[in-house]
Formats: structure tokens, C-alpha cells, sequence
């Protein structure tokens, strides 16, 4: 028997494309050419060397980096299905609060399936109650009390995924088909 879930999903770099766009803005703004292949830990400012800490994060500030943020491939379709199958979904987003009101307008814009009542501000995932957390970060999934999968991105790629309990997703079609045998065991 199939069982409704309550599901997690994280926004940047698990359902948009916030690395994407955060480094364009810096290639375009110092001439760089770092892209997301080349971001190998979770400090993006250890990719420019060149630049201050303060640079490479201040660009999060810049007015526009949050309107261009498009969905990452699977991401509308998936998620709008597994909504249509009964399932609850809740964006967990650790957002800094200054960028909170650009960020959710547009998440909520790319995913209107959802509304403010499904979003999730924290900086501690694991204090989220849900069934499974769909989340790039693998720190934000250890010791969570809800099934893990991690969502592939060149940076978590020297996790240890399995040893942390995690199942990897390289994709949304794998994130759907990981959630649908969830969704049929008892987890």
C-alpha cells in the first residue's frame, strides 16, 4: 500500500540553480571563470582564490541574483507530481533572513503549487520533522530523523553517501523513483 509522505526539499542547488547564477554574476563581475564543476567543498569562496570571502558572498547580495533563478531540470515536474499524488511537500531552506523576501518570491513564482504555508526557514534541518529530506548538503542531512537522499552536486561528491545512510540522487527521475519505494515500504 502506497503511504502519503511528508517531504523536505531543499531550494538552492536541490531545486534551483542558485550556484549556477551566483557564479555567473562573479565571472561576469571579475572576469573569472569558475563554474560549477569547479566548486569541489561547500565554501564556494575556496574556487576564487583571488577574491576576498567577503566578495565571493557579498555577491548574494546583488540586486537581480534572485529573479534569475530558474528551476533545476525535473525539478517543477517531479515536485508537481508527487504533490498531485497526495504527498505534502515543505521547501526547508537554511536562507540567510536578508535574502528571504527575493528568494521565496521567486521559489514560490518557479513552484506555485506551493505557498508560504509550505516553506521552512532554518539553519538546523534536522529539527524538521518530515518522512525524507531531499537536500544537497550533506551536513544538513546526518542525523536527520527522516529518510536521506542526497542530491548529487560536484561539491558532496567525496561524501560518503551510503556510510551516512544516505541514498544519491542524480536527478529528479531518481529523487521520484527513491520517494515512490519509500513511499511503498514503511519507513
Amino acid at each position: 500500500m502506497k503511504k502519503n509522505l511528508t517531504i523536505l526539499f531543499d531550494a538552492d542547488d536541490t531545486s534551483e540553480n542558485l550556484s549556477e547564477v551566483w557564479l555567473a554574476l562573479l565571472n561576469e563581475k571579475y572576469g573569472t571563470a569558475v563554474t560549477v564543476d569547479d566548486i569541489h567543498d561547500w565554501d564556494v569562496s575556496l574556487a576564487f582564490p583571488g577574491l576576498t570571502r567577503e566578495q565571493v558572498y557579498g555577491a548574494l547580495e546583488w540586486d537581480g541574483l534572485w529573479q534569475r533563478l530558474s528551476p533545476l531540470p525535473g525539478s517543477q515536474r517531479v515536485l508537481q507530481r508527487l504533490y498531485d499524488e497526495g504527498h505534502q511537500l515543505f521547501m526547508v531552506s537554511a536562507t540567510d533572513y536578508r535574502h528571504c523576501k527575493p528568494k521565496m518570491d521567486a521559489i514560490l513564482s518557479m513552484f506555485p503549487f506551493l505557498d508560504w504555508d509550505h516553506v521552512i526557514l532554518t539553519s538546523r534541518k534536522q529539527l524538521i520533522r518530515g518522512d525524507v529530506l531531499i537536500d544537497d548538503g550533506p551536513h544538513n542531512l546526518v542525523d536527520g530523523d527522516y529518510a536521506r537522499i542526497l542530491f548529487d552536486r560536484p561539491y558532496n561528491r567525496s561524501f560518503p553517501d551510503r556510510e551516512a545512510g544516505c541514498v544519491r540522487a542524480r536527478g529528479w527521475d531518481e529523487v521520484y523513483a527513491i520517494i515512490t519505494e519509500l513511499a511503498s515500504s514503511n519507513i
